[in-house]
């Protein structure tokens, strides 16, 4: 078992000005189980293949344990890949597969045999052993490779995008096996995805990037409540954060036909900027649905209904709840929002709500800089 440490790690590839990863700095505890996250192109597989010394670290040190692997190659390194192709070897059977590693090493037989059989053991393969990849679904391909990691009993366990070849619902139960799998054997894990669900359900914590640069690492449950700056607070949730641009006013913020009260020292820090709007983010399931001035925010004005008016477009029905995407007019824009709403009161396609935020539940954003003023 052994810490990560990426020491401002970099890397630019020849012909490119713009590093694909730039100063990546970031501690990994021992037992860790960590998820780099973002948009296609951000730099994560690039920061796991420096890990694994599948890319060069034009400056800057990567140390696994007390060891400085920077330049080291990835067989001295310690450490063992899962690729979301599988990389299996068609024609030979799923022990010979799990075991090849060892072999290569010299390992001795029985020894061998014994590691595939405990691994396959935990990984519900034993009775497969026999076969070849061909004859294998891709969940249970996707765990052969896995048991090809464990059998070697790395210091640290690589993982890109391992389940993006398999269908929704097996995704489910294979990340949950894979998460539960990481916290019995407690070996030091990174994880790749693109998926922001994935990151959420599996990792101790979440680092997110965006163009090379890391914008947050934090708990998954940190990183929702208080997401570091716009970027972080659009990507993190599902569906998205709603994030609008509204006026400052006396006593916090003009939200449609209502005065929204904010954090005072987030306003105060957007006036010292020079900022006169803020962007609020408001998660779907933190607004409420308002009658006649009701639904703690004042109406600026008597006869006008408290709140933002939402035109509906579509609704999801989800069971339990379900979700309004609608459209409002916000400082003269069409801005598109997302409602959680009760699954038994939905309303129908083409009806208007009137919806504020819930006090307290608010994110404010500066406008001009995307980083959080908030609490």
């Amino acid at each position: 078992m052994a810490t990560v440490s990426f020491d401002k790690a970099t890397r630019i590839y020849p012909g490119g000005e713009k590093p694909a990863v730039d100063a990546l700095d970031i501690e990994i505890a021992d037992g860790e189980f960590l998820v780099l996250v973002g948009p296609s192109g951000c730099g994560k597989s690039t920061s796991l293949r420096m890990l694994a010394g599948l890319e060069d670290v034009n400056s800057g040190a990567i140390r696994i344990g007390d060891r400085d692997v920077t330049h080291l190659p990835p067989k001295d390194r310690d450490i063992a890949m899962v690729f979301q192709n599988y990389a299996l070897y068609p024609h030979m059977t799923v022990a010979d597969n799990m075991g090849f590693a060892l072999k290569i090493a010299g390992v001795p037989k029985a020894e061998i045999r014994q590691k595939v059989e405990d691994a396959a053991k935990i990984l519900d393969l034993t009775e497969y052993l026999g076969r070849k990849p061909k004859a294998l679904s891709g969940g249970q391909r996707q765990r052969v490779a896995m048991g090809r990691a464990i059998v070697r009993e790395p210091q640290v366990f690589l993982m890109d995008e391992p389940l993006s070849n398999l269908d929704a619902k097996l995704r489910v139960s294979t990340r949950t096996q894979i998460a539960s799998l990481q916290r019995r054997l407690g070996i030091t894990t990174v994880y790749v995805t693109h998926d922001q669900v994935e990151a959420m359900t599996m990792g101790d914590r979440v680092a997110v990037l965006k163009d090379g640069l890391l914008q947050q690492v934090d708990s998954p449950r940190n990183m929702y409540d208080r997401p570091a700056n716009l970027f972080v607070a659009g990507f993190i949730g599902s569906p998205a954060m709603n994030l609008v641009e509204v006026p400052i006013t006396d006593g916090g913020v003009k939200f449609g036909n209502s005065v929204v009260p904010v954090n005072r020292d987030a306003l105060k820090a957007a006036a010292d900027k020079g900022d006169r709007t803020v962007t609020v983010g408001v998660r779907p399931e933190h607004f409420d649905i308002v009658e006649q001035n009701g639904g703690g925010a004042a109406a600026l004005s008597k006869d006008a209904p408290a709140g933002l008016a939402v035109s509906v477009n579509v609704v999801e029905e989800l069971g339990a709840d379900g979700y309004v995407y609608g459209t409002a007019e916000v400082g003269g824009e069409k801005k598109d929002l997302v409602v959680r709403v009760n699954g038994r009161q939905v309303p129908e396609k083409g009806a208007q709500l009137h919806v504020v935020p819930r006090p307290g539940e608010t994110h404010v954003f500066s406008t001009s800089t995307g980083e959080r003023l908030s609490d």
